[in-house]
């Protein structure tokens, strides 16, 4: 019974898995790849869109 249940959430998993590889195929630039965002003076990654912290004043 216990793996009837298991069995049936890994199923489950995988269908909704696959829809949202379907929905969302990439989900932005990976911190490896050549266009992710980077800062252009230090090259530090960037987090979110606001600017580096080394431009920051004060």
């Amino acid at each position: 019974m216990i793996f009837k249940i298991i069995t049936l959430f890994l199923v489950g998993m995988a269908v909704l898995a696959m829809f949202g590889k379907l929905k969302f195929p990439k989900s932005g630039p990976k911190l490896g790849a050549k266009n992710a965002y980077k800062c252009d003076k230090c090259g530090s990654y960037k987090i979110g869109k606001g600017p580096c912290p080394c431009q920051k004043k004060g």
